[in-house]
């Protein structure tokens, strides 16, 4: 099947003047956000920055560019070798890492040529920080992250005539979503649409307000058919299931979603490994009480910030001494805290044992399993 890099491609060569931008061109400019343009892409809202086939010149030039993965590195060479993409300008790139915030936040502006300019924020990246503030979402609203989405709107809204078009991938797309919602309503009636690809919802009482009601038809999200990760916390707007040519969790890879000239391939709906998922973690999360998922989570990456990691990389780099140093981080855990991940973990089996039998029917539930006599034994 073919990926984003077969769509350029095939449909490189045409502007957007031939065929309009489209959900595709959206995902790209999302994975774009990955790119680390420090240093190359200026910071301030300009229309005479860098192309993006600049950019990428730069970025082979200086040669000190740490790119997520090679995928990122060969999107990049092929946006700029583009004719639909290589002449876009970028321009407000913001690249922070705040340990002490728990904030992990990036995020750069292409004017696509067409009278409109693109809003891309980065997903979560290798950091542990980063992955710690995604998990902040499940008691916290809002995140750092979130907060710096709507200013960074703002200050891009402030400095560039025309409609905007807000986007990205995982974290990207939760933040584009929320800074829709909550910026100025001057600013919020410049955007056109908003497209969250297989980013994580929000809390219910984000979604009950009118920010988001407001720009709710501007939504446009996707997710791929065994979303994880898309699938967390709440959605009120409608999505399109993509084909993926992975499995599982790998399927968050935007680089495994399945296109078709100017689309996606979809199917009707997500798998049930997914909706089992999905069920499980809604129900585990709504077992526990803000404080107690603030613990939890304080506690799970207190244990891992202990292996002096800074990024999953380094975590899994030496997974000996990382896991020698967990289990002695473990070991030495204070009763309190040793109960409050412990209940946790037992509320986490209960869901899964819950949410089973709707995606399983002939598999009881605990409720239904109580109910059972027991076997006898004579």
């Amino acid at each position: 099947m073919a990926n984003i890099l077969d769509y350029l491609r095939w449909r490189g060569d045409l502007p957007l003047t031939a065929s309009p931008f489209n959900a595709v061109d959206s995902l790209i400019l999302s994975v774009l956000a990955y790119v680390p343009f420090d240093g190359v892409v200026p910071p301030s809202t300009t229309r005479k920055g860098p192309t993006i086939a600049e950019a990428a010149a730069g970025l082979a030039e200086s040669g000190a560019a740490a790119f997520r993965d090679g995928d990122d590195r060969d999107l990049l060479a092929a946006l700029a070798a583009s004719e639909r993409f290589g002449s876009m300008r970028l321009c407000a790139y913001e690249n922070v890492i705040d340990i002490g915030r728990e904030k992990q936040f990036a995020a750069v502006t292409a004017l696509t040529g067409d009278g409109s300019a693109y809003v891309a924020y980065r997903g979560t990246d290798h950091t542990l920080v980063g992955w710690k503030e995604d998990f902040n979402m499940s008691f916290m609203t809002p995140v750092p992250a979130q907060e710096a989405a709507v200013a960074y709107l703002e200050r891009v809204a402030s400095g560039l005539r025309g409609r905007l078009r807000l986007g990205g991938h995982s974290k990207g797309g939760n933040l584009a979503v929320y800074a829709a919602s909550f910026c100025r309503p001057r600013t919020q009636r410049r955007v056109s649409a908003v497209y969250n690809n297989d980013g994580p919802g929000f809390d219910a009482s984000v979604i009950a307000r009118d920010g988001y009601r407001n720009v709710q038809d501007r939504i446009r999200s996707f997710v791929p058919q065994s979303s994880i990760i898309g699938m967390l916390l709440e959605h009120a707007e409608r999505y399109t299931v993509v084909q993926s040519t992975e499995s599982g969790l790998m399927q968050h890879d935007p680089y495994s979603w399945s296109v078709l000239g100017t689309d996606f391939i979809t199917v009707q709906q997500v798998t049930d490994e997914s909706l089992f998922v999905d069920r499980t973690l809604k129900e585990w999360v709504g077992a526990m009480e803000p404080a107690q998922r603030e613990l939890f989570i304080d506690a799970v990456f207190d244990v891992l910030s202990a292996t002096e990691a800074k990024t999953l990389s380094e975590l899994s780099g030496d997974w000996l001494k990382s896991s020698i140093t967990v289990a002695k981080t473990l070991r030495g855990l204070d009763e309190a805290t040793r109960k409050v991940m412990l209940d946790a973990l037992k509320l986490l089996f209960k869901a899964m044992r819950e949410s089973l039998p709707a995606i399983m029917p002939s598999f009881p539930s605990s409720k239904e399993a109580k109910k059972r006599p027991k076997a006898r034994s004579d």
